[in-house]
């Protein structure tokens, strides 16, 4: 799949370090699929869709810096929708966000609204201002707040919001954030494995399964192809959460 250029026609600031563009084109994503985002003459980097036609970026290294200096007008090569997204099933469902992994499931509570599901939301971040789509989870069903430093909501991480729910009331559970968060919340909801899925981040390099750098040991999955949304049941004995590799495949602990 060769990328298509795609125009920028708008630039929000989300947060200190987080921007949302929205392209003049939409690639028709299913929430939870994801796709790379060519950098002219830098890198080409995957990134979850956060709108049917847009995507929401974390400053966080080289290619995200030249995404950041780009401005209204400017374009980036677009290639796909790739992977396996989120399927939505059930009359009652919760996200678990973390960070700016609340991007694919800003889009994919919007399209359970739209469906008729009542939606409630588990939105997490280090500290108010880095809460990413409040007013977009607000607007479609009831948002409890978790942050690390107490300065709105619950403090403390997702976890600590876990108790003002009762997990057994929801049909299905998003996660998107951190790998440790998402391991804790499925850790948290022993029995409910077949009903949770979660968006997993791993190094890609092709985003066609080829290269093998975003598979999990030990049952060799491919993030890119067969992800990047997976039943929490099938995570299970994996590497997921335990430790996540670098661009050579090196094993790394991973943070928090």
């Amino acid at each position: 799949m060769r990328p298509i250029s795609a125009r920028i026609v708008e630039i929000v600031q989300e947060t200190p370090t987080v921007r949302s563009l929205r392209f003049d084109r939409s690639l028709g994503p299913v929430p939870g699929q994801y796709l790379m985002v060519w950098v002219r003459g830098i890198d080409e980097v995957p990134m979850s869709f956060s709108y049917r036609d847009g995507i929401t970026v974390q400053l966080v290294g080289e290619a995200t810096r030249a995404i950041f200096d780009l401005e209204v007008g400017g374009s980036l090569g677009l290639r796909g929708p790739l992977g396996n997204g989120f399927t939505l099933s059930g009359e009652r469902i919760l996200l678990v966000g973390g960070g700016v992994g609340a991007a694919p499931l800003a889009l994919l509570g919007e399209a359970a609204a739209e469906a008729g599901i009542e939606v409630t939301t588990l939105l997490a971040s280090r500290c108010c201002d880095d809460l990413l789509f409040l007013k977009r989870f607000e607007r479609i069903g009831e948002v409890v707040i978790t942050t690390d430093d107490g300065s709105l909501g619950i403090c403390g991480r997702a976890s600590a919001g876990l108790s003002a729910l009762q997990l057994q009331e929801f049909d299905q559970i998003y996660l998107c954030g951190p790998e440790p968060m998402m391991a804790d919340v499925i850790g948290r909801c022993a029995g409910m494995e077949t009903k949770i899925q979660a968006s997993i981040d791993r190094y890609f390099k092709c985003g066609m399964g080829i290269c093998g750098s975003c598979s999990l040991d030990p049952s060799g999955i491919r993030v890119c192809v067969e992800g990047p949304v997976f039943r929490a049941d099938r995570l299970a004995g994996t590497e997921f959460g335990r430790y996540r590799r670098g661009a050579s495949g090196i094993k790394l602990l991973r943070d928090g």
